[in-house]
């Protein structure tokens, strides 16, 4: 049995999809890095300053009984319910962005196998032989 996972684990295809995951893991932290430093703050601005990490609504109050709360952290340290969905609206454009680079990678990959399906390939170089034989067709030809 353990020669058997010794096998399976060294295929060539456990190992791409190990490499694939984690590679991918690590382009989710670029993602990350791109929506929440870069576009976040440029949707923020044009939006008029608003911050969608801080956007949440107060479902149930949280112990002392307030209800209005200046973050999202101050709202979980009291505890209270919230509903957050400047957070959803973070993780989607972070979904969108991921999903456009898989997108133009499957599209890059696409376009060069039909390029290679289309190429056609060049016909072979007659060997020796036929080279000969070629001639000789031609001198019996101009002889009849």
């Amino acid at each position: 049995m353990l020669k058997e996972f010794k096998e399976f684990a060294i295929k060539g295809n456990v190992m791409d999809l190990a490499i694939g995951v984690i590679i991918g893991a690590a382009f989710g932290k670029i993602v990350d890095s791109f929506v929440n430093d870069l576009v976040m703050p440029v949707v923020s601005l044009a939006t008029g300053g608003i911050d969608f990490t801080n956007k949440f609504a107060v479902l149930k109050s949280g112990a002392d009984g307030v209800d209005a709360f200046a973050t999202l952290e101050a709202a979980k340290a009291a505890g209270a319910v919230t509903l957050n969905y400047g957070q959803f609206i973070t993780i989607v454009i972070n979904f969108l962005i991921v999903a456009f680079a898989l997108f133009l990678v499957v599209k890059a990959v696409n376009r060069m196998r039909r390029e290679e399906a289309a190429a056609p390939e060049a016909p072979a170089a007659p060997t020796k032989e036929e080279v000969l034989l070629t001639e000789i067709r031609d001198l019996l030809a101009t002889r009849a």
